[in-house]
């Protein structure tokens, strides 16, 4: 109930202030457990990745958002997973393989933080590469246009711009790929949708 009230909330909000428009929500697997990987930018980067999937989403997230009192409640609310950074987080990887064997999406950000360079990429973390390769479903790259104009890094107030969401065709992580190349092919397909797109836009 939380995770639809707040879905519906940030639809709405998401429409009202920023006009936020989809492309590609075709490629989201309809039949399968999925993982989206986005770039990010933005606090405003993971409403605006799932508010245009009609399937249930899971966000990984590190684990230190939980120790404020009211943010903690929310997350678990909506499930978000718990991540230890910097290791091989097993635990949150098994919650994340049951919730894709339930044909659930789970959300990950291969930068693993927000960006602050004017929209560029930044280096993929190798803990993504494994998440990636040990669950083994489809992966569908994200690319969030404009959110960094919104509510970049470092402001407490956002900005009413145009922003776009753009869902390419799904991959796979190839067993037993090493995680940095794994990481690396993701951040790839993610940066290739956002070359297709900036390139459009030109």
């Amino acid at each position: 109930m939380i995770y639809s009230i707040s879905k519906f909330i940030f639809f709405v909000l998401c429409k009202l202030f920023f006009g936020v428009t989809a492309e590609g929500v075709e490629h989201i697997p309809k039949k399968s457990g999925f993982i989206l990987a986005s770039n990010h930018v933005s606090y405003l980067d993971p409403a605006l990745v799932g508010i245009f999937c009609s399937k249930r989403l899971s966000f990984m997230a590190r684990e230190s958002l939980f120790e404020n009192p009211v943010l903690g409640w929310w997350c678990s609310a909506v499930g978000v997973i718990p991540i230890k950074r910097n290791t091989a987080d097993l635990s949150a990887l098994k919650e994340a393989m049951r919730r894709l064997k339930n044909g659930e999406g789970i959300v990950l950000f291969p930068e693993g933080t927000r960006q602050h360079n004017g929209g560029s990429f930044g280096k993929p973390l190798a803990g993504v590469g494994f998440l990636a390769e040990k669950l083994g479903s489809p992966v569908v790259p994200v690319y969030v246009q404009g959110s960094e104009n919104a509510a970049p890094k470092g402001t407490k107030l956002f900005r009413i711009t145009k922003i776009s969401v753009y869902y390419g065709k799904p991959f796979y992580v190839k067993e037993g790929m090493e995680h940095q190349q794994a990481a690396d092919l993701i951040m790839g397909e993610i940066k290739q949708l956002a070359a297709l797109h900036q390139q459009k836009v030109q």
